[in-house]
């Protein structure tokens, strides 16, 4: 993926900040899958007081739903628009989310070594070098810290249904 083929990724997203939080709208699969996903991360890393980063966070879905469990978040995106519309959302859900429009390699540099658990939920499918972002995860985590990623597979069904069909 090249430099203007992520701009149009970031503007697409973008574009669908407003429509975010619609269960109904065109991010209907991320809600429908977000219980599953929260489940199966709160399986496998404690939740409750867990400090957390949420890398490609969106408009702040699975963010909210981590800090619910009592996990303090860092939400990250690349698309200003979402990370204003996660800001306003999770003021008026009463939530404390520190959602910031930075790159991982940014926040790797910042803030190396201090997350319990870091989170990359359908985003790896989306930028140009997956292996760079799993570094930067990596580099986020304290010692014994768990990283969880969920994406779908680059091939042309995985894209047909999920990227194109879906998004």
């Amino acid at each position: 993926m090249n430099a203007s083929t992520q701009e149009q990724e970031l503007d697409k997203f973008a574009r669908m900040a407003d429509q975010w939080w619609d269960p109904q709208g065109p991010m209907r699969p991320l809600h429908d899958i977000n219980p599953l996903r929260l489940d199966y991360v709160a399986e496998r890393a404690p939740l409750d007081g867990a400090l957390v980063a949420d890398i490609g966070c969106g408009a702040g879905i699975f963010s909210e739903a981590l800090a619910g469990r009592g996990a303090s978040v860092t939400g990250t995106d690349l698309a200003q628009p979402m990370i204003e519309v996660a800001r306003a959302h999770a003021r008026e859900s009463g939530l404390d989310i520190d959602y910031q429009c930075i790159s991982s390699r940014d926040l790797a540099a910042r803030r190396r070594g201090e997350f319990d658990l870091v989170t990359c939920m359908e985003l790896l499918e989306h930028v140009d070098e997956p292996a760079a972002v799993i570094d930067d995860c990596a580099q986020l985590l304290r010692p014994g810290g768990t990283a969880i990623f969920s994406t779908i597979n680059r091939n042309a069904k995985a894209w047909l249904l999920a990227i194109a069909g879906a998004e």
